[in-house]
């Protein structure tokens, strides 16, 4: 991706983001982006995670056949595989 980029298009794109954002809202910015950086990897890491116990929990849900065959389970609650809903979390204040 940034393989084709020299270090004078990098020098430029950063003293264009000066310009534009000033010398004092660089680290706000910076602090921004590495945050949603940071939240995206946790989201994917933990849709892994979740996608893997709906797997481990519809195997284990799944009875296991007897010679005759005549095994039969009560039916899942909900939607199976579904994990339940995130608890709600509360938006943090504006910083000043």
């Amino acid at each position: 991706m940034f393989g084709s980029m020299g270090i004078t298009e990098l020098v430029l794109i950063l003293f264009i983001v000066l310009i534009i954002f000033g010398a004092g809202k660089l680290p706000q910015l910076g602090e921004g982006l590495g945050k949603a950086i940071k939240g995206f990897k946790k989201s994917v890491h933990e849709a892994d995670a979740i996608e893997l116990e709906a797997q481990q929990a519809q195997v284990q849900q799944q009875p296991a056949p007897d010679a005759a065959g005549s095994a039969q389970a009560a039916p899942p609650m909900g939607t199976p595989g579904a994990p339940p809903p995130p608890p709600p979390v509360a938006p943090e204040p504006p910083k000043v």
